[in-house]
C-alpha cells in the first residue's frame, strides 16, 4: 500500500512539495507528512514507493534526536494524535509513522549541500571547469573519488517544475547575508562529519547530502525538513565502493539510473517505473533505515 497524497480532516493544507504535504496547526506549528511520492531530476514521478514516507520520517527523527549538540531543530514532541481528529486507528497509525510536528519557521531560500565525494552534478561541473560551485579542486580526480575534504556547495530552491541551481557561497550570502551563510556552511559541514562517521561504522559511505534551515520565532537558526535520508543523500555500501564507477546505493540513485537508461529528457511528464524498480527501491530505503537508525 502506498500513500501518494494525504488529506487530514480538520487541518488546513497549506503546501504540497515534491514529497511532503504541509498542514497548519494553529499559527505557530506545522504538521509535515512524508508521502510515498518520489522525485528525480526535480520532477515528481507518477509512481510512488511503498513505505518510503515512513522511512524518511524514521531516519529524520533519529538524526534530529542525535544532532542537537550541533544545532537545534524545529521538531516538537507533541504526538500526532494530539492535533488530529476524525481518523480511524489504522489511518492514525500510518500518519504517526510518516508525520512530524514542527514549529513554524522562516525557511532559508537555499539548500545547504555538502559533498564528500565527486558524483552527480558536482562531477559534471568538475569535468567542465575543474570546479564545483566555484571551489577549485585538484586535477585528475575521477568519478566517485573522495574529495580531499568535504565541501559546502549550496543550491537555490527551485519552484515546482523547475530545477535547483548550484551556487557558490557568495551567491548564498547575497540571499541570506554573509554571516548567516557562513554559519549555515559551518553547521552543515559539522552535521555531515557527524553523519558520515556514524554511517561509516555501519558500512555506509555518505557521498553527499543536503540540509535545510530556518529562523524560528526567537530568531534562532534551526534545522528543519529532513536529515540524512535516502531522498536527501547518496548512501553507498562501503564494501562495493570503487573509484571510477557510479557505486550501488541505498538511495534514489537506483531510480535515476533507470530513468537515464530509458533516455528520459528530465522534463515532465516522467515515465512510469516498472514494478521491479519500485520494489528494489523500497528495499534500498528500508535497508538504509535498518543500518543507520541503530
Amino acid at each position: 500500500m502506498t500513500v501518494s497524497y494525504t488529506e487530514i480532516p480538520g487541518l488546513e493544507a497549506i503546501g504540497c512539495g515534491k514529497v511532503r504535504d504541509l498542514y497548519a496547526v494553529g499559527e505557530d506549528r506545522l504538521l509535515l507528512v512524508a508521502s510515498d511520492r518520489i522525485s528525480a531530476f526535480d520532477v515528481v514521478l507518477p509512481d510512488s514507493i511503498p513505505g518510503k514516507g515512513a522511512v524518511l520520517t524514521g531516519l529524520s527523527r533519529y538524526w534530529f534526536a542525535n544532532t542537537g549538540h550541533i544545532v537545534p531543530n524545529a521538531l516538537l514532541d507533541t504526538p500526532v494524535d494530539a492535533v488530529t481528529d476524525g481518523l480511524g486507528p489504522n489511518e492514525l497509525a500510518d500518519l504517526a509513522s510518516r508525520a512530524v510536528l514542527m514549529e513554524r519557521v522562516r525557511a532559508l531560500p537555499i539548500e545547504a549541500v555538502v559533498r564528500g565525494y565527486l558524483i552527480g552534478s558536482g562531477w559534471k561541473d568538475y569535468q567542465a571547469n575543474g570546479e564545483v560551485c566555484g571551489i577549485r579542486l585538484p586535477q585528475g580526480l575521477r568519478l566517485a573519488e573522495r574529495l580531499p575534504e568535504p565541501i559546502f556547495t549550496p543550491a537555490t530552491k527551485a519552484a515546482p517544475g523547475e530545477h535547483d541551481e548550484n551556487i557558490g557561497i557568495d551567491q548564498a550570502a547575497a540571499l541570506v547575508g554573509r554571516e548567516l551563510a557562513e554559519r549555515v556552511r559551518d553547521i552543515s559541514l559539522a552535521l555531515f562529519a557527524y553523519g558520515a562517521e556514524h554511517a561509516a561504522r555501519r558500512g555506509i559511505i555518505v557521498a553527499d547530502t543536503k540540509f535545510e534551515f530556518g529562523i524560528n520565532a526567537a530568531g534562532q537558526l534551526v534545522l528543519i525538513d529532513e536529515v540524512l535520508t535516502p531522498d536527501s543523500s547518496r548512501f553507498w555500501p562501503a564494501a562495493n565502493y570503487q573509484v571510477g564507477v557510479s557505486p550501488p546505493s541505498y538511495d534514489k540513485q537506483y531510480v535515476r539510473d533507470y530513468l537515464n537508461s530509458v533516455s528520459w529528457n528530465h522534463q515532465p511528464p516522467a515515465p512510469r517505473l516498472p514494478e521491479d524498480v519500485i520494489a528494489r527501491t523500497a528495499e534500498k530505503y528500508n535497508a538504509a533505515l535498518a543500518l543507520l537508525a541503530s
